[in-house]
């Protein structure tokens, strides 16, 4: 029986999606997850699977079409079967219906037909397009589009912002007293969480320092004999993950008269883009070693610093860690991510003479003369007081403190 293929949402966010290529044509057998679609949203550009087994047999969505989620984009029946041309018309620019049967069948070629153009009055231009044209200041209805169906592409619009005056445009690292710096929509988005989480999130801050020693010493050895370079990040995730299933309330959110914690343990990493700040997700990482965790970690910057980020790497994190020890910062309050319990904040490591009486040296002597110098690192957690108090998040705290000062923990 003939069944339609519709426009899944690919992102818990994604409300339409841009059709940049149809990877089959009619008469195509195709399998359940193979690449039909390559869909572009306003976050990332992704390949559509079949959900199912069958044959194409007419294929609904123009290459270069903005189709609204569920949308019918293809119909797919068995090798034999003849779909009606009026049955696939049917479908076109319609919402998701309940299961019916085809009318009876009536020999007609199956052919593609594209469907009528809508008279929208909206401008056709990619979600890339239309999010770089906001970034650089181009009005899109001044933009002639070069893509397929006459769609605006992103290469309009950059030659188009090479045409028009420079005026709210302006590089943010040679910026200029005076200046009017336009804000990016990734920098608005961000900046809506954070309003969100300061009117919806009653904090309070947490701070403690780990000695890092023997963790400086350990790193160094690992990544002097492994395949995949190890950053501090990586240890400061791992502790968390074992945190998290000791402390499993710092997962949880509010849902009506509960508290509902996470399935899963998925940490987000705040890694700074060009244009702002993303934090991708890592999943399951209290399943994961240490060495497994890096190797993720570091696709993850790659991707992000590279634009190819996709929804789904951005979505399901029960907390975050946010490093700006690189940057000098000593320590710093970093604020909640609205969907999530926590933040981690992670200061600068530095040289601090401590009291070290009867203390053992990293040399393996005693540090008789009662003071030390050792590696610190300090940490801050901001917390939403409606899912933890200040006990147990204080528990959480010093219990990832300690594993971060026992590298037992990591090998």
């Amino acid at each position: 029986m003939a069944r339609e293929v519709r426009l899944p949402q690919l992102g818990q966010t994604m409300e339409e999606g841009t059709i940049i290529s149809c990877m089959v044509n009619i008469g195509d057998e195709v399998k359940k997850g193979d690449i039909i679609f390559e869909i572009e949203t306003d976050k990332a550009t992704l390949e559509m699977e079949s959900p199912a087994d069958g044959f194409v047999k007419h294929i609904l969505a123009e290459v270069g079409r903005t189709l609204p989620v569920g949308e019918a984009m293809m119909i797919l029946g068995k090798m034999n079967e003849e779909v009606p041309q009026s049955f696939a018309d049917s479908l076109k620019g319609s919402a998701p219906a309940a299961k019916a049967k085809p009318p009876a069948p009536t020999v007609e070629p199956a052919r593609l037909q594209p469907a009528p153009a809508k008279l929208t009055g909206k401008v056709k231009a990619s979600p890339r397009a239309k999010k770089l044209a906001e970034e650089l200041g181009v009005e899109l209805t001044a933009v002639a589009g070069t893509g397929a169906a006459g769609i605006i592409t992103e290469e309009d619009v950059k030659k188009a912002a090479l045409l028009k005056p420079k005026t709210a445009a302006v590089d943010i690292t040679e910026v200029k007293l005076g200046a009017a710096i336009t804000i990016t929509k990734n920098q608005k988005l961000v900046a809506e969480k954070m309003v969100k989480s300061k009117r919806e999130i009653p904090c309070f801050y947490l701070t403690v320092k780990a000695n890092v020693t023997n963790l400086v010493r350990l790193r160094t050895e690992l990544n002097q004999t492994g395949s995949v370079d190890i950053s501090y990040n990586d240890f400061i995730m791992r502790a968390v993950a074992i945190a998290l299933e000791k402390y499993p309330m710092m997962t949880g959110q509010p849902a009506g008269d509960t508290i509902q914690l996470a399935n899963n343990i998925n940490i987000g990493l705040a890694i700074s883009v060009p244009d702002g700040l993303v934090a991708p997700v890592i999943k399951g990482v209290h399943k994961k070693d240490l060495r497994h965790i890096a190797h993720e970690s570091k696709a993850l910057v790659k991707k992000a610093r590279s634009n190819k980020l996709t929804p789904a790497d951005l979505e399901g994190a029960c907390i975050t860690v946010s490093n700006l020890g690189g940057l000098g910062i000593e320590s710093f309050i970093p604020i909640v991510i609205p969907g999530q319990c926590s933040i981690l904040g992670v200061g600068q490591i530095t040289d601090t003479c401590v009291p070290a009486f009867g203390e053992v040296s990293p040399e393996g002597g005693p540090d008789n003369d009662g003071f030390a110098v050792r590696k610190l690192m300090s940490l801050t957690l901001s917390v939403d007081h409606k899912v933890a108090n200040g006990v147990y998040a204080s528990q959480f705290l010093d219990f990832v403190r300690k594993l971060l000062e026992d590298t037992s923990t990591f090998v």
